[in-house]
């Protein structure tokens, strides 16, 4: 019975992988055939070719886009990384008034849809001049409730004595920080790193709205407004279209596949360093 129950568990994975990975595939194989062979056999393999990455090259500004999706990701992962642990330190080791109230704010915040914080986010953009800028891509949402969340909760397991240990040593507040707490939370660390990269890797709805120059659109930008422009195309240049669509789709899969690669073993240990005491 048991191994009955363990072959059932391997194939409702086996199914997962399939249902997850088949899209991947899908992309990839389409990205390497003709326009017209994605429409007309969507499932076949087709003939190789490499016209549409060329096609997609000269005239989709892919280089320009992934260009500012990487400064837009290091700038905002740099400041998550760097704020967000620090709040949930303070949350999380030091007892100070209306800390429990503060705390509730905080994840009251996650309650907001972000839909309602667009227009109030554009219009203080629009204020501070910073509309089109790399400015209003990175600084809204740098500092997001649940990255303060996750970092008190893996923060909280630290034990205090060693907190108590640093302040005998005459170790300041940072110094404790950085020399005790942040080597004791490095996978925790290392989940939000990857959790932040996806995120605003991925995010669509802000970067679309706060910028509509070309010269600074995002990765996500760039493959919606592509795929607007090939969305019931039935002409021979539309069929061109959604060759170069899926080889577009292809070459921003690589960064996320990488970095996953990379550390997937440090994300998984990440995500459970917060799951219990």
């Amino acid at each position: 019975m048991t191994a009955l129950r363990r072959g059932g568990g391997y194939l409702l994975l086996a199914a997962a992988v399939v249902a997850f990975l088949y899209p991947i595939w899908w992309m990839v194989v389409s990205a390497f055939k003709p326009g017209a062979s994605i429409l007309n056999d969507p499932l076949g393999a087709g003939p190789f070719t490499l016209d549409n990455f060329r096609a997609m090259l000269e005239q989709v500004p892919i280089g320009q886009a992934l260009g500012n999706t990487a400064v837009v990701v290091a700038a905002k992962s740099a400041l998550t990384m760097v704020f967000c642990p620090l709040a949930g330190y303070g949350f999380a080791k030091y007892h100070f008034r209306f800390k429990e109230a503060l705390f509730g704010v905080v994840l009251l915040t996650l309650m907001l849809p972000t839909l309602a914080l667009v227009i109030p986010l554009l219009l203080e953009m629009k204020q501070l001049g910073w509309v089109n800028t790399y400015q209003a891509l990175i600084l809204p949402g740098a500092v997001d409730a649940f990255s303060v969340f996750y970092m008190r909760q893996v923060i909280s397991q630290v034990p205090d004595e060693l907190l108590d240990a640093a302040a005998i040593d005459g170790a300041s507040v940072l110094r404790t920080f950085w020399s005790v707490v942040v080597p004791v939370i490095r996978p925790g660390l290392a989940a939000l790193a990857v959790l932040t990269f996806f995120n605003v890797y991925n995010d669509l709805v802000w970067p679309i709205v706060a910028v509509n120059d070309e010269s600074r659109q995002t990765v996500s930008v760039l493959l919606a407004n592509l795929a607007t422009n090939v969305t019931g195309a039935q002409t021979a240049s539309g069929f061109d279209l959604w060759g170069q669509l899926m080889a577009a789709c292809t070459i921003a899969t690589v960064p996320t596949v990488i970095v996953f690669l990379l550390v997937q073993r440090h994300f998984i240990k990440g995500l459970l360093a917060g799951s219990g005491k």
